[in-house]
């Protein structure tokens, strides 16, 4: 177990951002945790850590009466693949130049209260003193020049063709069609090659599209940038036991070029049979997996079927939650419930299994799970989607979309460009042709 930590509460606020590139841009393991740019609600976290033994995280033990938010703990990821295999499915992995899963035992946290307006440091003494030193100066200083530098301007390569993913779409609808599966998410990968500054690169992430889960996690020379707009699960304290919340995303329109046009398509989405029965889909699948770790009769719809508008997208959501059993761990409730339904489809191990032998590579990081899992086991881990996984000699971006037997090809094709449109310009690439 690392120094204790203490806490200590400033008088200054600071932009996040500032804070991140004045405290920590430089450190080689640091994390930032990202309620977005401008953000009025919310918390924030950032800071570094050291390496840390992903098995301690899923050890931890759920406490009944833990703190809220996050104080100390874990910051770091899961990815996909290696959860599908825990599952039983068929899996692939990537050549290890990005661990399948990497965490980081932070030693210095900084939290921003977004509503109150509040920076508080939780740090060892010595650590401690120094942050509030230097956040004192930040705070006094003038404001930090907006805007990252323009990246290389480029061309990523796809692991599919828009053809190939259409056939593909079709040979999901053939297993659906055989009784397989209800619903597959069929995923595929985009890449680019050369040198990325990752910092610089989340920077113009978070600025296109902002999301209430974006996310920085660097290690040497990998990291994760995420824009991700769907919270995977949530555990909090409150009543005789832990909460613990899923919110799976199924559905998106992109946004309209004007008022009455951008209105028309959340109408659309809101009202579209084939994209409600898939976000039902999903919503019946994560009531079977929490009720797997919760107490019985606790496991209930707290949304349904909500329309979500974020800068380049609208998004379709549902809100599932549960209060969980005792003695559950965090490696328990990853077992019940991850890979995550929203990535998969329905029937999970079912989908899992044909999807493997549908997009023959892996997925890695993407489609995974990122995020923060405090001492007492609360956590918030948000989906590895709209993200940027960079590592050595380049990064990919990962997009995918839902079929059901009512899918439309073309329609798929041109909803996975829209989800990899953005991380890709933050990476200076476009699409490929026909994507």
């Amino acid at each position: 177990m690392s120094e204790a930590l203490v806490a200590v509460d400033l008088p200054e606020w600071v932009d996040p951002a500032d804070a991140f590139a004045t405290l920590f841009a430089d450190a080689p393991h640091a994390y930032w945790l990202d309620a977005g740019p401008g953000a009025a609600a919310g918390l924030s976290w950032m800071g570094t850590g050291v390496p840390a033994d992903p098995a301690d995280v899923r050890a931890t033990v759920i406490e009944p009466h833990g703190a809220a938010g996050f104080r100390g703990g874990w910051v770091g990821w899961w990815d996909y693949d290696e959860a599908a295999a825990r599952a039983g499915a068929p899996a692939r992995h990537d050549d290890g130049a990005v661990p399948s899963q990497l965490w980081l035992r932070a030693d210095r946290v900084v939290a921003f209260d977004h509503a109150a307006r509040r920076v508080t440091v939780h740090a060892s003494q010595d650590a401690a003193a120094r942050l509030v030193t230097a956040i004192g100066v930040l705070a006094a200083s003038p404001p930090v020049p907006a805007g990252p530098l323009d990246p290389p301007r480029r061309t990523a390569r796809a692991r599919h063709a828009p053809h190939e993913y259409a056939a593909l779409i079709e040979r999901c609808r053939d297993a659906i069609r055989e009784g397989d599966a209800y619903q597959l998410c069929l995923t595929t990968r985009f890449e680019v090659e050369g040198d990325v500054d990752p910092l610089e690169t989340y920077l113009r992430l978070r600025r296109a599209t902002p999301a209430h889960h974006g996310g920085f996690v660097r290690s040497g020379r990998t990291a994760l940038l995420s824009a991700s707009p769907e919270q995977f699960l949530e555990v909090e304290q409150g009543g005789k036991r832990p909460t613990v919340r899923t919110r799976p995303i199924k559905g998106t329109r992109p946004r309209g070029e004007d008022a009455a046009a951008d209105a028309a398509l959340a109408a659309e989405l809101r009202a579209n049979e084939k994209e409600r029965a898939e976000n039902v889909m999903i919503v019946d699948l994560m009531r079977n997996d929490l009720s797997r770790v919760c107490e019985p009769g606790t496991v209930g719809v707290d949304a349904l079927l909500e329309v979500e508008s974020y800068p380049a997208v609208h998004q379709l959501v549902s809100t599932v939650s549960g209060a969980l059993a005792a003695g559950t761990t965090v490696g328990g409730l990853l077992d019940a419930t991850f890979p995550a339904g929203s990535m998969t489809g329905a029937p999970k191990l079912s989908a899992m299994t044909i999807l493997e032998r549908l997009e023959q590579a892996a997925r890695g990081v993407f489609a995974g799970c990122f995020g923060w899992v405090g001492d007492d086991g609360t956590l918030d881990l948000a989906m590895v989607i709209r993200s940027i996984v960079v590592h050595p000699g380049g990064a990919y971006v990962g997009a995918g979309g839902g079929i059901t037997w009512r899918s439309d090809a073309a329609a798929e094709v041109a909803e996975v460009g829209i989800k990899a449109r953005g991380p890709l310009a933050a990476l200076g690439a476009t699409l490929p042709p026909g994507w």
